[in-house]
């Protein structure tokens, strides 16, 4: 038996409730940004958030609704993915508070930053990778925006790198779930792709 529900019989919270309760975990983007004058950076929490392309290197984010992070990335065409790892847990919440515009969220919060190297916006210092971005372009969908960034620069701390590699056990991801759930990295399982030269059929699994 099932439960089912009607998009179109249900209003804009109980449709956001119910995806964000089952599309997880979903990863993080920390982004920051900063005004068309400088004067104030923007750090925010996005979890609407996945890579778009490898060649070119292009990451997306949504912003639901007309959020600071949105309206200073059209203004100025720059933006920063930081990383969202679990011991900057009460940080990164923090920042999703609706300070007013204006308001800097590194200040607010007191989050360290770091100057990037190819854009204007600030880096999270303590944040093991942070993704340098220049706007791709933009998808308004609904009451939403999504957000292409070519990546420009990418810059990973040595210590979560393993023989050349960013090691997950290492960088301790933070994931978004449904409510006011968050989730953390759990149990790692390993599995090779199949060839198809090498398939044999389903599993026996009696």
């Amino acid at each position: 038996m099932r439960t089912d529900f009607d998009p179109a019989a249900m209003s804009r919270n109980e449709c956001y409730k119910l995806l964000t309760a089952v599309v997880v975990p979903r990863p993080i983007a920390w982004v920051s940004t900063i005004s068309p004058d400088g004067a104030s950076a923007n750090l925010a929490p996005h979890s609407f958030f996945t890579i778009s392309s490898v060649e070119p290197p292009v990451v997306q984010f949504t912003s639901v609704g007309r959020k600071d992070s949105l309206r200073n990335i059209e203004e100025t065409g720059e933006f920063v993915v930081n990383f969202a790892p679990e011991h900057l847990f009460e940080q990164i919440n923090a920042t999703a508070t609706d300070f007013p515009r204006g308001v800097s969220e590194f200040e607010a919060v007191g989050v360290a930053q770091e100057p990037g190297l190819r854009v204007k916006p600030p880096r999270v210092a303590d944040s093991p990778v942070a993704l340098e971005c220049e706007l791709h372009s933009t998808l308004r969908l609904g009451d939403s925006t999504v957000v292409f960034g070519r990546v420009v620069h990418a810059a990973v701390a040595e210590d979560v790198i393993v023989d050349g590699h960013p090691e997950v056990t290492k960088l301790r991801p933070l994931t978004r779930l449904g409510k006011d759930e968050w989730g953390t990295l759990g149990e790692i399982r390993e599995i090779s792709r199949i060839r198809y030269a090498d398939w044999e059929g389903p599993a026996d699994r009696t």
